[in-house]
């Protein structure tokens, strides 16, 4: 297989990606709606039990860090690097 052709393999799979990623998320969407309707969180459908709570987290504000404190921010801060992979 040329670099062409898998190039464009690759952009044919990710449309398809694309295209089941938002029909997923079409569904997903509606089976929370009618969660919301019934005002549940938990429910059994036939042998699938679906949940769909709240789910409680914290995390550090890094932009009010960094107003407050950027002397500490700055300390806690470690550069980091990462290759990005496009293909237009």
């Amino acid at each position: 297989m040329t670099m062409y052709e898998k190039i464009r393999e690759l952009k044919s799979l990710k449309i398809m990606a694309d295209e089941l990623d938002a029909e997923i998320t079409s569904i997903e969407d509606s089976i929370k709606a009618e969660m919301t309707n019934r005002n549940v969180n938990e429910m059994v459908v036939d042998v699938f039990k679906i949940r769909w709570k709240p789910v409680p987290g914290s995390r550090v504000d890094i932009t009010a860090l960094k107003k407050e404190l950027p002397d500490i921010a700055a300390r806690f801060t470690k550069p980091t690097e990462s290759k990005r992979f496009t293909i237009t």
